[in-house]
């Protein structure tokens, strides 16, 4: 005769255990950390909560030990082709542990990463990963009250709340420049979009670059607030060369207004790189597969969410990290986009 099966709330943890086989007490580590019992039992309890439609009550547990067992991650957008590999390195290091993740989107909006945080604060998480650092005074007032490990992701910076994972966008940027430089090119312009912190930094970089070679020239830059797209890359190009016709190469804040340059020379009949070099940000898989194949720097974003989440996670079981801040670096991966230029 086929079991019956009760809603979920009118099951307890004590028949899971009976119909598994193990005490209520193995039943309850295997749904605070699976790994902590043996694959046999793993496979019973589970096969039993599964047949019964046992569901842990998060909320009960969370009024039980004050925290829940969710790590809360905040992330800028969902649409950014950068975040997916963050975020492939979070839920890869979270998988078989006993932590959910649970995901907000901030939308680049300083108020509603206010309102996230609260939010989260009110639910207890065990952990929380924020991007960036550079929260406003409330957000990070609520982040150092929230009393759970926290890392923040995708820079660094000398005032961590809790933990960084990231690199220095300035240095990267600066790096870039300093590589066109080298290649012979003078005339360097700047293409941003979004406008965020992080290309702010990466602005920085280049202007102090330029500067430190006495080639510095504002008309060489031209930034927009609204969100990047391919397209894009190729009207802010338009602007650049109707601003200065003479510019030789241009370096984007990500890699999709550097393919949109490489589109709209080619609409031009501009020679990449013999009449302008172009450098990307990021270094997306396109870059590599463009033709010509376009100059980028590769930052470590799947391995930035793996190792917050190891150091998290860490953190909670008592086990913090001996350097709260690791800077994974960035490496810039010349291609045919910015080969050295004749003389």
């Amino acid at each position: 005769m086929e079991r019956k099966r009760a809603r979920s709330g009118e099951i307890r943890l004590t028949e899971v255990a009976k119909l598994a086989g193990v005490s209520p007490i193995t039943a309850s580590r295997f749904f605070r950390n699976p790994q902590a019992l043996s694959p046999s039992k793993r496979e019973r309890v589970a096969s039993a909560a599964k047949e019964l439609g046992y569901v842990p009550n998060l909320a009960a547990r969370a009024l039980a030990s004050q925290r829940t067992e969710v790590i809360g991650v905040l992330i800028p957008s969902l649409t950014n082709n950068v975040f997916s590999d963050v975020l492939r390195g979070i839920y890869d290091a979270s998988e078989g542990s006993r932590y959910s993740i649970q995901l907000a989107n901030t939308r680049y909006s300083i108020l509603q990463e206010e309102k996230l945080l609260r939010l989260f604060q009110a639910q207890k998480p065990a952990g929380l990963i924020v991007t960036g650092i550079d929260q406003t005074a409330e957000s990070r007032s609520v982040m150092e009250t929230m009393h759970c490990p926290i890392a923040q992701i995708m820079e660094i910076g000398p005032d961590p709340v809790d933990m960084m994972v990231g690199f220095s966008h300035y240095d990267a940027a600066f790096a870039a420049v300093s590589h066109l430089l080298a290649q012979g090119f003078r005339r360097i312009g700047f293409l941003g979009a979004q406008m965020d912190p992080r290309v702010q930094r990466r602005l920085q970089g280049y202007r102090d670059a330029m500067k430190a070679a006495s080639l510095f020239d504002p008309r060489t830059i031209v930034t927009t607030p609204v969100p990047t797209t391919v397209t894009l890359g190729g009207t802010l190009f338009a602007d650049l060369l109707s601003r200065t016709p003479d510019v030789e190469a241009v370096i984007c804040v990500n890699d999709d207004l550097a393919l949109g340059v490489l589109f709209e020379c080619q609409r031009r009949h501009i020679s990449v790189p013999e009449d302008m070099a172009i450098a990307g940000f990021n270094d997306l898989e396109f870059m590599a597969a463009a033709v010509p194949s376009l100059t980028s720097v590769r930052t470590n974003r799947y391995e930035m969410g793996r190792l917050a989440v190891s150091m998290v996670t860490a953190a909670i079981d008592g086990n913090r990290p001996p350097n709260p801040v690791v800077d994974l670096g960035f490496e810039l991966m010349v291609r045919q986009s910015s080969s050295a230029r004749s003389l």
